[in-house]
């Protein structure tokens, strides 16, 4: 049996999972000036993904980059979402 399909789809899985509330939280605390966190992250998984022969870290890696970069775009649409009123507004944060 392989598994390097159910490891990369679990793996996939958990990464957006994660990267959703992480991405909430970033716009409440940091606003929308953050997303270059996101790019870094990106950039830096995508050159780890280049360099990586293996198959499962080379794809999960690949996975985080590209995750990472929509997260810059749901940052994004969080500020809208957050602006019609269907996420709590940082009452601390005053720019936006």
């Amino acid at each position: 049996m392989y598994f390097t399909g159910i490891i990369i789809g679990a793996s996939s899985f958990l990464c957006i999972g994660l990267f959703h509330p992480i991405v909430i939280k970033a716009e409440y605390h940091f606003g929308t000036s953050c997303w270059w966190v996101f790019l870094l992250v990106a950039l830096g998984c995508i050159a780890g993904s280049l360099s990586t022969a293996a198959t499962i870290p080379s794809t999960i890696l690949g996975v985080v980059a590209f995750t990472s970069l929509w997260s810059i775009l749901e940052l994004f649409k969080q500020r809208e979402r957050v602006a019609k009123g269907w996420f709590p507004k940082n009452p601390k944060r005053n720019s936006r």
